[in-house]
């Protein structure tokens, strides 16, 4: 723990930005949001360096040599660990933490094609044994419920922001405000639409620096897929049977009964025509 003491331990006001989630759950997403509102919309940076030289991983070895070299300010961390991990750490600091969610049914499918052209990952075997792995909590980066739960039960006790993949689907506009509002970095409204333009889907996946096709075939198998891939809600729905579906929804009424979190499972004209009237 002493490690992660010294790279954000830093009390200097909106020194150090910290993106937070789950693997597969708009990590890259927050990443060039976060990039782009601290430049207040100029994509520059944003297409000239890869995002894990902007945003290190926290738990990758190169992140503290990296920090040190870095005069950049704020300095914008990743990382996908656990709050029993990192979240005592946090105590006491002014890092500003922004943690993403993503309902965790989308967060399977992604995670499964992700796994597929993972060289660095085990065989991801069939679709239902990877769903039951997902809910045993056994896949590398641990529970998904934990992982959700730890975090956003300890939100009052940190300078947390939670964003949903889903509000950023669905608002992106709206999400970029909010998260612009948290790091304490307004933005005027042309810089703003400029970071809606920058960091939509279709423009992040023509970007090398944030695509990952820059990354060798011994680390990712591009001749598999692709690793930004859809990003749509509900896509879940092309994958699972309906006694997947059941059985998942029981594990998770039983793991989330009493989390006050809520859920878009999928995108609904409804939810579509309340985001266009915000």
């Amino acid at each position: 723990m002493r490690y992660y003491l010294i790279l954000i331990n830093d009390n200097n006001e909106n020194s150090v930005y910290m993106s937070l989630t789950f693997v597969s759950t708009g990590t890259t997403w927050m990443q060039e949001i976060v990039t782009l509102i601290s430049s207040r919309g100029d994509p520059h940076l944003s297409q000239t360096i890869p995002n894990w030289t902007r945003a290190p991983w926290l738990e990758q070895y190169y992140c503290a040599d990296l920090l040190k070299t870095s005069t950049s300010t704020p300095r914008v961390l990743t990382t996908h660990l656990p709050h029993h991990l990192l979240g005592p750490a946090l105590q006491g600091t002014k890092a500003r933490i922004i943690y993403v969610s993503r309902n965790p049914k989308d967060v399977l499918v992604s995670f499964y094609h992700f796994h597929k052209m993972a060289n660095f990952l085990p065989d991801a075997g069939s679709f239902p044994e990877f769903l039951n792995q997902f809910l045993q909590g056994t896949l590398h980066f641990g529970s998904w419920f934990d992982h959700v739960r730890g975090w956003t039960n300890q939100a009052a006790a940190l300078s947390l922001l939670h964003v949903s993949y889903e509000e950023m689907s669905m608002n992106l506009h709206g999400t970029i405000n909010r998260v612009s509002s948290f790091l304490q970095r307004p933005l005027l409204e042309h810089e703003l639409n400029d970071c809606v333009k920058h960091c939509s889907f279709s423009c992040m996946k023509d970007n090398k620096m944030i695509n990952y096709t820059l990354i060798p075939d011994e680390i990712l198998d591009h001749s598999k897929g692709c690793f930004m891939r859809k990003g749509e809600i509900g896509d879940w729905k092309t994958m699972f049977t309906e006694e997947q579906n059941q059985y998942f929804d029981s594990v998770f009424k039983s793991r989330m009964q009493d989390c006050t979190l809520k859920f878009v499972w999928e995108k609904t004209e409804k939810e579509e025509l309340k985001v266009s009237k915000e």
